[in-house]
């Protein structure tokens, strides 16, 4: 059931995606007499058209990627992030980032080796051969788990192996207690006694230390002598002291080859047509006034401007043109965030603009600035190494941690496919007199065509065709894919507005969720012609397709349906989507029932 659940479009588009206070011209309305003509912002860069001949299974004609593909949209895609670094086709990114993660996944296997080996050789030397064949395999599967969990084995610029010693030794110690108490209730050998039990996880532990001090040992020499490309993002003082200290200090291992100029507030977007010629020239003088320069700075013989600075004469990159150009000639592989992007949407969108290209990020600054973006926010959690590396990783007094630059995908969607088909198989059987009722209501009061077919756009950007009982029938094709909501509408019947006050019209989707075009909880799916208007509005709207499409959703339960703000929405489905879980899916179905008895419908 689906009270949470939003309606719109020609009587099926969803209601609940109207703003409230977004300061966003919505679609003019569609009398019931037939449509309205052309809306005034058909001339916008985001407005769009009927889809041509070509275009109705999703696709450009040539076989391009879908509407909002994940990964970037080209021209006339559903957008990421807008503004001065709004992204771009992939061109390759995902074979790129696909081998650096298989290159830092290999980078790992050292210090994997080094912890094995020295429990291995720790169980052996204290408990003896008869034992330690025993012992062995669980004590090492039990601290190799344990540090992963740790984030022991996560990349750090200066680690060090006494820092690691801590977190490391906790780990050991619980691993050698589980292979013990194994061993003694299997009966297989003999336990250790209670000496070899007491020395051998500090034996392992410092035999794992001394290990993890070769390893990286050799590590910061090869550094030294390759040291790896970087881009530090800012031009303030502390930008510059962060590229110094990389630069004249060949411990770290990244070599800065410019700075990335912080993005100004980004102009309106052009328009994708050429218009008429009066207003033509007037634009055109527009654009002269406010940047008499452009053209002369646009010449391939204009050299960028260059920050000075201790760490000498780095390039300074304004544009998105030139971030890109700076990757692919230097071969950057890692980003220096003096402070967090995701806070700013165009540094949020210069993040992914990075991460697509396989850039690994790092947010560098002094101490406590990090706030709850950094070091305590680790520690609090207990993540990433918040016992060892997390708590004192530094860049020469800057604290140091980790920056993901791209967002996470969902986790574990077959368990929640697997939840979907346990609960809607039987749904749908038990449903079945309710779905003919509801048919043979609809076709008795509204007449044939019992069902309403629409294209939405779901995970990945991918379209699929979305049914719904009928409550108003549109006038045309065009009504269906843009009018934006038909609350109040005359046409609609006694049934058709029962059918949405009880939300039993969203019954037929439990079919698309046994598809697998839909999940039961998930962000509600909306038409092309409006994602990309979001999109391009709220640079988070389009993250929402990382996971399936939903019936109902975290913000429906919340009361973001009918009138509300998109980019509230946009919130709580990312809020959603990163921190998903059975129980949280369990817990918004509940709640999207109680909603269903106490009618809050549309």
């Amino acid at each position: 059931m689906t009270a949470g659940s939003t309606k719109g479009g020609a009587g099926e588009a969803d209601a609940a995606d109207a703003f409230a206070g977004d300061g966003f011209p919505l679609p003019r309305p569609v009398s019931a007499a037939g449509p309205s003509p052309a809306p005034p912002y058909t001339d916008e860069p985001w407005a769009a058209e009927p889809q041509p001949e070509g275009e109705q299974d999703g696709r450009r004609p040539g076989g391009e990627r879908p509407y909002g593909a994940y990964g970037g949209a080209g021209e006339g895609e559903l957008p990421y992030a807008q503004g001065r670094f709004g992204r771009t086709r992939d061109g390759g990114g995902a074979a790129v980032r696909a081998a650096r993660r298989r290159v830092g996944g290999a980078a790992s296997v050292p210090l994997v080796l080094a912890d094995v080996l020295a429990t291995a050789a720790a169980v052996f030397g204290c408990t003896g051969a008869d034992a330690g064949v025993w012992l062995a395999g669980p004590a090492c599967c039990a601290v190799w788990l344990l540090c992963v969990r740790a984030g022991l084995y996560r990349p750090c610029l200066d680690p060090h192996a006494l820092e690691e010693l801590p977190p490391l030794t906790a780990r050991v110690v619980v691993a050698w207690c589980a292979a013990v108490a194994l061993l003694s209730v299997s009966g297989l050998a003999a336990v250790p006694g209670p000496l070899a039990v007491l020395a051998g996880p500090p034996g392992n532990a410092l035999l794992a230390c001394a290990a993890r001090a070769c390893v990286h040992g050799l590590r910061r020499n090869r550094r030294r002598t390759r040291p790896r490309s970087a881009l530090v993002v800012g031009c303030g003082g502390t930008a510059r002291a962060v590229a110094a200290a990389l630069a004249e200090r060949s411990r770290y291992g990244l070599h800065p080859v410019g700075l990335v100029a912080a993005p100004a507030p980004a102009r309106a977007a052009p328009r994708p047509e050429a218009e008429s010629g009066a207003e033509s020239d007037a634009e055109s003088g527009a654009e002269s006034d406010a940047e008499p320069d452009r053209e002369r700075n646009a010449e391939p013989a204009a050299e960028p401007e260059r920050a000075p600075g201790p760490a000498g004469a780095l390039p300074v990159l304004c544009t998105p043109e030139e971030v890109a150009r700076a990757v692919a000639e230097h071969g950057v592989r890692d980003a220096v965030f003096v402070r967090t992007p995701w806070e700013d949407p165009q540094l949020a969108a210069l993040a992914g603009l990075l991460g697509d290209r396989g850039v690994a990020g790092w947010l560098v600054r002094p101490g406590c600035a990090l706030g709850a973006h950094g070091t305590h926010a680790a520690a609090a959690s207990g993540t990433a190494g918040a016992a060892g590396r997390g708590t004192s990783a530094h860049v020469w007094g800057f604290a140091c941690r980790p920056l993901p630059l791209t967002c996470p995908r969902p986790r574990a969607t077959w368990r929640k496919r697997l939840l979907d088909l346990a609960l809607v198989a039987p749904a749908l059987v038990a449903a079945a007199p309710l779905l003919a009722a509801c048919a043979l209501a609809v076709r008795v009061a509204d007449g044939p065509c019992v069902l309403f077919r629409q294209e939405r756009v779901g995970k990945d950007g991918r379209p699929f065709t979305l049914l719904k009982f009928r409550t108003v029938r549109p006038v045309d094709d065009r009504e269906s894919a843009t009018r934006w909501t038909v609350a109040g509408d005359a046409r609609m019947s006694r049934v058709g507005a029962l059918l949405r006050r009880t939300s039993l019209d969203e019954l037929p989707q439990l079919w698309n969720v046994l598809r697998g075009d839909m999940s039961l909880v998930g962000p509600r799916p909306e038409r092309p012609y409006f994602v990309r208007q979001f999109s391009r509005h709220h640079p988070g709207y389009a993250h929402r397709h990382r996971a399936p499409a939903g019936i109902t959703g975290l913000a429906q339960v919340h009361g973001l349906r009918g009138d509300t703000s998109i980019e509230d929405r946009a919130r709580f489905d990312n809020h959603y989507i990163e921190t998903w879980s059975l129980w949280q899916d369990v817990r918004i179905m509940c709640r999207t029932a109680t909603s269903f008895f106490r009618l809050e419908g549309r």
